[in-house]
């Protein structure tokens, strides 16, 4: 059910969201944010032991859907070190890491010409992830589902900017470690080779040929990359069987993701997981990503059964040059329930396909144009005048010491979307512990670039649909 565009909708998710019209509508101007409570999330959460791995591929099924468990990398990690286990030394690098994905997907941008579903479009997409290079690993979100026939069960990584799904095979003549075993294809009955003359071998823009197989490779922004042959093959997701979908068989990789196999794409070209599903799922499908350091699991759904209704509805706009990425419009930022001076102009996608805002799960903070970003962090600076600020930490200039207080007020955060839709974040999403002691940084960052990235710190929590048939997507109205 779409949402009127004439009646603006707002999203509060301090603990649920509710909708309501313009009519009834009361805007919250400030939210309460408990510190000691938030604290208490820097640490991590309790792993998954070996014997509970198959419990992540457990898959819901209903009317015209099925479900997956979305898990966090942490949860993942046996990683007992010293790095990974203090908050401060985890964010400092998950922040290196995303300075990295956000100059690769500039690069991907400013590269013009669309190569849908190719390659060399995917050059720089999973090496600079959220998460990314040789010793933590790739990737911020798991799912566990089925490759081969009969199904092996592997962690996969997924990416709403990536048109690519891949796992590691053997032979292997360079490979990451990875939880389970690799994936062997001689073991598969459903398993086969592409050919260099197959349409799909032609959609790709690095291949080559082998032996009469479609060859590919794809290169990352970190120097990682991932080497080997393109194939058809068998993915289950729970009782749900996927036949012929085509993957890259990596023979060769390096340094990719802290436990998982490969990469599962769910980009808006035509060779992502949701391209090739098609009328299987009519291009939709729905995520759920659960707060940082939260022992609980998110969810993957895909199906047109996965649609909510009472989403706030927005548009997705398409760039020719960037088909991978999802599109929005946004006309504005609030803070307090005061829009931001700042002109609608600046958030606008160009007819050569600059500029504009990209949602992607692989970016964690959100960007915006220096203008923008600055008018934000004003704003929001005057409205926290009561809160001691420090210095700079990492790429956040807007840093405030919060280790005095139990609970504090904070004013609210406001996405305004073309056509009349409102979401307000909730105060987790927007001031974030950077250590394990009470230090708190407003979680936005000036972009280099025309390009405004929504990230997955400030899509956690709430539930986001993408109606890749009728070309929207929803927010809310559950959270996760």
């Amino acid at each position: 059910m779409l949402a009127s565009s004439a009646l603006p909708i707002v999203l509060v998710a301090m603990l649920h969201l509710t909708l309501s019209s313009v009519a009834t509508a009361s805007y919250p101007d400030f939210q309460l944010l408990n510190v000691k409570q938030t604290l208490i999330g820097t640490k991590i959460p309790r792993p998954l032991q070996t014997s509970e791995h198959h419990q992540v591929s457990d898959v819901s099924e209903s009317q015209g859907k099925w479900k997956l468990k979305l898990v966090h990398r942490d949860k993942l990690s046996s990683n007992t070190s010293a790095t990974f286990r203090d908050h401060s030394r985890r964010f400092h690098a998950r922040m290196q890491r995303d300075v990295k994905r956000v100059a690769s997907l500039l690069r991907r941008l400013s590269g013009g010409g669309g190569h849908d579903g190719g390659a060399a479009y995917e050059v720089n997409d999973f090496g600079s992830d959220v998460v990314s290079g040789m010793d933590q690993g790739s990737g911020e979100y798991f799912v566990r589902i089925g490759v081969g026939s009969p199904p092996k069960s592997q962690y996969m990584v997924i990416d709403s900017g990536s048109d690519i799904v891949w796992v590691q095979c053997q032979p292997c003549n360079q490979c990451y470690r990875q939880s389970d075993p690799v994936f062997d294809p001689a073991d598969s009955a459903s398993y086969a080779g592409i050919s260099c003359s197959s349409a799909v071998c032609d959609r790709i823009e690095n291949s080559g040929c082998n032996a009469g197989r479609c060859r590919y490779e794809v290169l990352y922004g970190d120097g990682s990359y991932t080497k080997g042959t393109l194939a058809l093959e068998t993915l289950t997701f729970g009782r749900t069987v996927v036949k012929n979908v085509a993957i890259g068989c990596g023979h060769i990789n390096r340094g990719m993701f802290i436990g998982a196999a490969g990469l599962l794409g769910l980009g808006g070209g035509s060779l992502s997981l949701v391209g090739q599903l098609g009328g299987q799922t009519g291009g939709a499908f729905s995520y759920c990503l659960v707060s940082r350091g939260s022992d609980a699991s998110g969810s993957l759904e895909f199906g047109r059964g996965a649609m909510p209704v009472g989403a706030a509805w927005v548009p997705l706009l398409r760039n020719p040059q960037a088909p991978s990425f999802y599109y929005v419009g946004l006309s504005g930022l609030g803070v307090g329930g005061i829009r931001v001076p700042v002109s609608e102009d600046i958030f606008q996608l160009t007819e050569l396909g600059y500029g504009g805002v990209v949602m992607d799960t692989g970016t964690a903070v959100s960007r915006f144009p220096t203008l923008a970003y600055k008018a934000l962090r004003d704003a929001f600076i005057a409205q926290t005048a009561n809160l001691p600020r420090i210095s700079t930490v990492s790429i956040f200039d807007t840093c405030y010491n919060l280790s005095d207080f139990v609970t504090i007020r904070v004013p609210t955060v406001s996405f305004y979307f073309s056509g009349g839709p409102i979401l307000t974040l909730p105060a987790s999403n927007f001031l974030i512990p950077v250590d394990d002691v009470g230090t708190f940084c407003l979680a936005f960052a000036s972009s280099t670039s025309g390009l405004s990235i929504i990230g997955n710190i400030q899509q956690e929590g709430i539930q986001i649909s993408f109606d890749g048939a009728n070309g929207f997507v929803g927010f809310g109205p559950n959270v996760c």
